[in-house]
């Protein structure tokens, strides 16, 4: 069993709050470009006072997070910051991108609708918090399907800010992408994020609710590769909207195409997935009126909206599977 000391329990904790604080005034730009950056290049980009940004900074290099390099005040992000932004995703999700839903707990357990309609969460801190997350939990293994698979067109559902179609692009030249959210939020951060990573001309940002493509399938029409990253759990609560949603990404595929959907499943009970997937689980069931599926009324729901075959993958993110569906 994984013990965690007092130390490495603060030091999650402060690393969290340290890029939370980056991503809430814009800053996560440039700490997560890999790109040796300024001060100034910050506050220009995060449009925040220089003053501001140097005492930010000054914290980020007392933690380690960030490194002087040889350029007089020039940094660069440490060796580990991305398995530390990885890290800080779990803590950011749970108590950034909820907070709403935990400071609002009384409110939910006591009138549901009312609270359901005043304690809302931000989309792009549910974005972000996710990609800290998916970058190394359950990217990856969705990368290598696309990869493997040669698709050049490839729709994301739920994109968020845009990281993982943004790898996709950066990865093969001749590739596009379209990424589809309802967020406006996250839909300008993805657009962000594609300038920043240079490849804007070759993804669509699309704001839209995924139910919408029931009734008009265009943003996802000859994809080759739809993904769908913990967003179709939302869809999937209701069978008949399941059915309508599932049938039309089926039938909007190119031929030979798939439907790759990284989702949680119920509380899951292997000793590793059991604290995250309890709360997740919890979460959504009382926060967001969402019951989810077990791995098995997942594999049906496919099944009912007439993929022939549909494949699990294990994802690093504990409670978390990787369908692979094809018609």
């Amino acid at each position: 069993m994984q013990r965690h000391t007092p130390q490495s329990v603060a030091d999650a904790a402060a690393v969290a709050a340290l890029l939370q604080i980056g991503a809430e005034i814009g800053a996560d730009e440039v700490l997560d470009s890999g790109e040796i950056f300024s001060a100034s290049d910050m506050a220009r980009t995060a449009g925040v006072p220089l003053a501001g940004v140097t005492a930010y900074l000054a914290a980020l290099l007392a933690a380690g997070l960030i490194v002087e390099t040889e350029v007089p005040d020039e940094f660069q992000t440490a060796a580990d910051y991305t398995d530390l932004r990885h890290q800080a995703g779990y803590v950011s999700w749970a108590m950034h991108a909820n907070g709403p839903f935990i400071a609002g707990a009384r409110a939910f357990l006591t009138d549901p609708a009312q609270a359901a309609r005043t304690h809302r969460r931000d989309g792009r801190r549910v974005a972000v918090s996710s990609r800290w997350i998916g970058e190394r939990a359950f990217y990856p293994q969705l990368i290598e399907q696309v990869v493997a698979s040669g698709a050049l067109r490839v729709t994301d559902l739920g994109a968020g800010a845009g990281g993982l179609l943004i790898t996709l692009l950066q990865e093969n030249a001749a590739r596009t992408g379209t990424a589809v959210d309802s967020s406006g939020a996250a839909c300008t951060a993805a657009r962000e994020a594609a300038r920043a990573g240079e490849v804007h001309d070759r993804l669509t940002v699309v704001e839209r609710p995924i139910e919408s493509l029931a009734d008009d399938p265009g943003p996802v029409a000859g994809a080759e590769a739809i993904l769908a990253c913990y967003v179709m759990h939302d869809i999937v609560a209701d069978d008949r909207t399941a059915q309508n949603v599932l049938g039309a990404l089926r039938d909007a595929l190119a031929p030979g195409g798939f439907l790759a959907v990284a989702d949680a499943v119920s509380y899951a009970q292997q000793p590793q997935e059991r604290k995250f997937s309890a709360l997740f689980t919890y979460l959504h069931a009382t926060f967001m009126s969402v019951l989810l599926p077990t791995e098995q009324e997942w594999l049906d729901k496919f099944h009912k909206a007439g993929f022939s075959r549909t494949r699990t993958v294990p994802i690093g993110l504990p409670g978390g599977r990787l369908f692979v569906a094809s018609a």
